[in-house]
C-alpha cells in the first residue's frame, strides 16, 4: 500500500469515528428505510451504447495531485451539463480533506438528476456504506488496495452493499489487486458490481493509460471494464476502446475546462 493511501485512510479512519458520534448507524438506517430502491448503476455503465462507451463523468472540486481544479464549483450545475450532454452515471467525491468534496453536494446532485450516482470515496467501514444509500447514492467505490489480501472486510462490504441495492465499483490499480478482485465480480449476487482499472499509479502518483491496455487483457469474464484517471483526449478515449473498455470514468479533464459541455462533445463526439 502506497504512503499516500495509507494516510489517508488513517485520516478517513478518524473521520468515521467522529461521524459516527454526530450520528448514529441507527439514525441512518431509519433515513434508508423512507427511500426507493437504488437507480441501476451496473446497467447504466454496462450497456451497449450507440456512443460505443459508457460515460461516469465525475464532479471534483479538488485533488493531491493536481490541487483546486475548479474555483466557480457548482456541483448541481456541472452535474446537470454532464447530464444534457449524456453522461450515463455521475461520480460524486465526497472525500473533504484531500478532494473537498462533500457528502451534501451527492444529495443535491441525485435530487437535480435522473442517472444513477456513484460515492467516490476511501469506504473501509460498514457506516460508510450505510451513510452512502442515506445520502442517496446508487453506487460506492471500493479500492482494492485499501484492504489487505487476507482481509475479510471488502466482502462484508460488498454483502452490505448489495442487500441496500448499490452496486460497487471494485476499483484496482495493479495486476496483482486484479488478479484478486476478479473473483469478487458478481460476489453476492450478479449485476452489482463491476472492475475499474486506474491507470494512476499509488507509488508514484503518475498516471499512465498503457495501465488499463495491460490488465485489461487478465481481466477475464468479468463482464466489463471502467477505465479511469489520465483520459484528456478522443483518442485516449478510442485507445480505451479498442482495449476492450465498457465505460470511461472521467472528471478532471471536464472540471478543468471553462467549457465543460464543448469538452465533453471534444472527448465523447
Amino acid at each position: 500500500m502506497s504512503n499516500i493511501l495509507k494516510q489517508i485512510l488513517a485520516d478517513k479512519r478518524v473521520e468515521v469515528e467522529q461521524q459516527k458520534k454526530a450520528v448514529s448507524v441507527e439514525q441512518l438506517k431509519e433515513q434508508i428505510k423512507k427511500l426507493p430502491k437504488c437507480r441501476n448503476f451496473h446497467k447504466a455503465v454496462t450497456k451497449s451504447n450507440p456512443r460505443g462507451i459508457n460515460i461516469i463523468a465525475e464532479v471534483k472540486k479538488a485533488s493531491p495531485s493536481a490541487g483546486l481544479i475548479r474555483e466557480d464549483f457548482d456541483p448541481v450545475a456541472i452535474a446537470k451539463i454532464y447530464e444534457s450532454c449524456g453522461a450515463d452515471a455521475i461520480s460524486v467525491l465526497t472525500d473533504e480533506k484531500y478532494f473537498q468534496g462533500r457528502l451534501e453536494y451527492l444529495t443535491q446532485i441525485k435530487e437535480a438528476v435522473s442517472v444513477p450516482v456513484l460515492r467516490k470515496d476511501f469506504i473501509i467501514d460498514e457506516y460508510q456504506v450505510y451513510e452512502a444509500r442515506a445520502a442517496g447514492a446508487d453506487a460506492v467505490l471500493l479500492i482494492a488496495e485499501a484492504f489487505e489480501p487476507t482481509d475479510g472486510k471488502i466482502l462484508d462490504l460488498m454483502i452490505l452493499a448489495a442487500e441496500l441495492t448499490l452496486s460497487i465499483l471494485l476499483e484496482v490499480h495493479s495486476v496483482e489487486s486484479l488478479m484478486r478482485a476478479r473473483s469478487l465480480i458478481g460476489f453476492p449476487k450478479a449485476h452489482y458490481s463491476i472492475i475499474g482499472i486506474n491507470n494512476r499509479n499509488l507509488e508514484t502518483m503518475k498516471v499512465d493509460l498503457n495501465t488499463t491496455l495491460r490488465l485489461a487483457e487478465l481481466a477475464g469474464e468479468t463482464g466489463g471494464l471502467v477505465a479511469e484517471s489520465g483520459i484528456k483526449t478522443r483518442q485516449d478515449v478510442e485507445k480505451i476502446q479498442k482495449a476492450g473498455a465498457i465505460a470511461v470514468l472521467v472528471g478532471e479533464i471536464l472540471c478543468k475546462s471553462p467549457d465543460i459541455r464543448n469538452k465533453f462533445k471534444e472527448l465523447f463526439g
